[in-house]
């Protein structure tokens, strides 16, 4: 007896609720519920999401494409950990797309654009450090975020919201480190200074240095934590 064939409509279901479930999974990553090495529970995740396994299972592949999950044969779903060298492979391309946004920004941006920038990075000064960690991250990605909406260019847009979204799975490597933080809102404040001069070349060399000096705390405190050396202040 043949199979029945599911619908448009069925396909485009499981594809809609697949997309939720990626977002809710990506979610738990970007707030820290879900770390490194974490499992995902297929049937925790099923119940709690009201999806069955199928949407479920198409999440998961598509997460792996995307580099966020490893599936293990009769073990399971995992987030993944990523080495050292995937780490500098995405910042190096992370580096390269920043030097890109600051180039087509800075000619283009307009006061009130400034005013919204200003107002987020003195939010991410002023409060971050009293709310923890997960609103440090929450109002800095919103910050580099932004900036990338406002070059108008949905491509690059697309493309950076792609590799940011990996660079989640080291969204703790650095933070810890001491200077860290007063140094990445100097770096902030360069940026912002640049864009509104509208220099290209300095917003473009500004935001670069900030990705590879990002990159360098996050290796230096890595290493200090692997070694157990405390990195904290």
């Amino acid at each position: 007896m043949p199979t029945p064939s599911h619908s448009p409509f069925d396909l485009l279901r499981s594809m809609t609720l697949s997309g939720l479930v990626q977002e809710e999974i990506l979610r738990g990553i970007k707030s820290g519920e879900l770390t490194v090495g974490s499992r995902l529970n297929e049937s925790e995740l099923s119940q709690r999401l009201g999806v069955s396994r199928s949407p479920l299972r198409e999440a998961f592949r598509a997460l792996e494409e995307a580099g966020l999950v490893r599936l293990e044969k009769n073990r399971g779903v995992f987030i993944r950990d990523l080495s050292d060298e995937e780490a500098a492979e995405l910042y190096d391309l992370r580096s390269g797309l920043d030097e890109m946004v600051g180039r087509r920004l800075a000619p283009r941006i307009t006061d009130a654009q400034l005013a919204e920038l200003g107002e987020l990075l003195t939010e991410l000064e002023t409060n971050a450090g009293r709310q923890g960690v997960n609103r440090y991250f929450e109002l800095n990605v919103a910050f580099h975020d932004r900036m990338v909406e406002m070059t108008g260019n949905a491509a690059l847009l697309g493309v950076y919201r792609q590799v940011v979204n990996r660079m989640h799975l080291l969204r703790r490597r650095g933070f810890t480190l001491a200077g860290s933080s007063a140094a990445s809102h100097a770096e902030h404040r360069a940026i912002l200074q640049a864009l509104a001069a509208r220099d290209a070349d300095a917003a473009a060399n500004a935001l670069r240095q900030h990705a590879l000096n990002g990159h360098r705390r996050a290796l230096t405190a890595h290493r200090l934590e692997e070694s157990g050396t405390p990195t904290a202040a």
